[in-house]
């Protein structure tokens, strides 16, 4: 992905090489082989291999299973680092993490003491479903164009235009554009105490979807 994320410069960090480093640090701080990791996400060892040695092409599906076998703020994995002062964030600087069904771009990872909160661009594309078996922390979404159906756990709603939904993201969900593109607003939101370096100033952080 880009050397640009959440309006911070990465020099020749690409989204790639920021996974591969901070997916071998989370995956030994927490004691699992490639094999274990491999179980717990279902994602497979040749393909986790290539994503801890830059090599793999990481989709929503694979970082967000990745963040939830974990159980560590997605953030944690992507390396995004809060700026001090103004921070302005161009939609053209930010790489799109792509899915079956929907384009993400991180934006912010805001940090207090006890809350981390990650903030995405969240476009779907018309037709297209995209699924979460669940992941780390809690989901907000804020449609701003488009209908977009949500299920969550069996239940299944339809948002409009500056409607909101919100669930616990450790649950299976699914959403739907329909009739057309939705572009919305996605936050995910975790207990600071799921961050890979608690204790640091990047101690914090939307779907597998």
């Amino acid at each position: 992905m880009l050397a640009k994320v959440n309006g911070v410069s990465n020099d020749g960090g690409s989204i790639q090489e920021m996974l591969a480093t901070n997916l071998k640090r989370a995956r030994t701080l927490r004691g699992l082989s490639i094999s274990e990791l491999s179980r717990r996400s279902r994602i497979g060892k040749a393909t986790l291999s290539q994503l801890e040695s830059g090599s793999g092409n990481p989709t929503i599906e694979t970082v967000f299973s990745l963040s939830r076998a974990l159980e560590i703020p997605v953030s944690d994995l992507l390396d995004t680092r809060p700026p001090g002062g103004l921070t302005v964030v161009r939609a053209e600087d930010v790489e799109v993490l792509a899915g079956e069904g929907v384009d993400l771009r991180p934006l912010q990872r805001i940090e207090t003491r006890d809350t981390i909160l990650e903030v995405y661009d969240q476009q779907f594309r018309a037709g297209c479903r995209q699924e979460s078996l669940g992941h780390v922390g809690t989901e907000h979404t804020v449609v701003q164009s488009g209908r977009l159906s949500v299920q969550v756990d069996g239940r299944e709603v339809e948002l409009g235009p500056g409607d909101y939904v919100g669930f616990d993201a450790s649950r299976p969900h699914g959403y739907l554009a329909v009739g057309g593109p939705v572009r919305s607003v996605l936050l995910l939101h975790y207990r600071a105490d799921r961050g890979v370096h608690p204790g640091t100033p990047h101690s914090a952080p939307s779907p597998d979807h």
